[in-house]
């Protein structure tokens, strides 16, 4: 009985120093547990030793993969906030959650500010309240926002997960006025084709239905030729402005300016036949670099332009010369002058002040177009200043990079 007794004592104080010592192993693992940072695991014998060590190594596993996960979701926002477009997170209920830097231009919304706020409170427009009552996202919504730079944009709302939504904005602002652009253009060249091919097709029937005399027929051919040479002058320049729209930059030659100056004076005292007087002054000897046949037509278009619009009697003046910034080229006459409105859209296509009057001169309103494309690709920019009754002055700035030191003597 004593042995017994003795026996369970015994029992009784190895339980009680397992318990003390379980016990201070788990204050040990609690506190560890409770460092914010990693640490090496406590040192233990036994089981303890095992499980602190395997806990160490989950711990460190689940710290990597939350880095990993910090890391993606960083890299994320990085390539969200890359994207060409707006990207907006909403949740279930399309209240704001996140968005780029882009959505935040296009709608005017803070990340922070406005977290939790309905997407409707940013986008009031009734089409978008539309869109997203019909619950129809398979096409882009085309929107007009207004404001202080109205603008267009593509919106449509993509699924991005049981409980949340992206709403994906572009600003296709320029691609409309592209658009635009293009329908302006094929709308223009129709409507200068027709004319021509209208009195042709007019003169043709008169000429197959009719019988005609030998000299009648001849009249009737004078009077087509015109409206065939104005179709094909067309046609030409819509090829001119293509080319320089799609070519390759323009090679480095070198340009004799001074020669170059000559030939226009001289194609423009033909296209005046007499009925102007000509100048050409050159201050300093330079040459250009760039294609020649470029620039000679973007200063024959110039000199083209300045004979149509010069009553007879009057002065065309042509002038180089050096400036601080590069060089200056100038096309100065006396004609009927250009009023204010008219001077910043002189450079559109088909673009004309008169336009009953540049088809009667011969022109197809296409000729500063092909001279703005044909400067640009040299660095060089148009100025224009007119007053209507007194002349024009055209004015090319060409910047330094492209002068060089004249090789040929200007003549004197």
């Amino acid at each position: 009985m004593t042995a017994a007794l003795i026996v369970l004592s015994l029992l009784a104080a190895l339980l009680a120093l397992a318990l003390v010592h379980h016990r201070r192993q788990l204050g040990r693992l609690r506190r560890w547990a409770a460092q914010p940072r990693m640490s090496d695991p406590p040192e233990a014998p036994g089981d303890w030793g095992e499980a602190f060590d395997l806990l160490h190594r989950h711990r460190r596993a689940n710290l990597k993969r939350r880095r990993q996960l910090a890391q993606l979701i960083v890299r994320s926002r990085r390539a969200a906030q890359a994207l060409p477009y707006g990207v907006t997170v909403l949740d279930a209920e399309l209240r704001l959650d996140w968005c780029n830097d882009s959505a935040r231009q296009h709608f005017d919304l803070h990340p922070e500010r406005d977290r939790g706020a309905p997407i409707v409170n940013f986008v009031r427009h009734p089409d978008f309240v539309a869109y997203l009552a019909a619950r129809e996202f398979s096409e882009p919504l085309r929107l007009q926002v207004s404001g202080s730079s109205p603008r267009t944009l593509a919106l449509q709302l993509v699924a991005f997960d049981e409980d949340a939504w992206l709403l994906l904005s572009q600003d296709i602002t320029g691609a409309e006025r592209i658009e635009a652009m293009r329908r302006d253009f094929v709308a223009n060249v129709s409507h200068e084709l027709r004319t021509p091919l209208t009195v042709l097709s007019g003169f043709l029937d008169t000429i197959q239905d009719l019988k005609l005399e030998p000299q009648r027929v001849r009249d009737y051919v004078n009077l087509m030729a015109p409206q065939a040479a104005r179709m094909r002058r067309l046609i030409d320049d819509l090829l001119v402005l293509s080319a320089l729209e799609h070519a390759p930059p323009p090679p480095e030659e070198r340009i004799a300016l001074g020669p170059l100056l000559e030939r226009l004076r001289s194609e423009t005292e033909q296209l005046s036949n007499g009925r102007h007087r000509i100048a050409l002054a050159i201050e300093g000897e330079h040459d250009l670099r760039g294609a020649e046949n470029e620039l000679a037509s973007a200063f024959l278009n110039l000199a083209s332009n300045a004979v149509r619009y010069t009553p007879a009697g009057g002065e065309i003046r042509f002038a180089w010369r050096a400036t601080g910034a590069g060089g200056e080229f100038t096309v100065e006459d006396t004609g009927i002058g250009i009023e204010a409105e008219h001077l910043p859209r002189l450079t559109e296509r088909f673009y004309r002040v008169d336009r009953g009057r540049s088809r009667d001169t011969g022109g197809t309103g296409l000729g500063l177009a092909i001279v703005k494309h044909a400067l640009a690709r040299h660095q060089a920019a148009l100025e224009i200043a007119s007053t209507p009754g007194k002349g024009s002055v055209f004015r090319v700035r060409f910047p330094a990079a492209r002068l060089l030191p004249a090789t040929q003597k200007v003549p004197g």
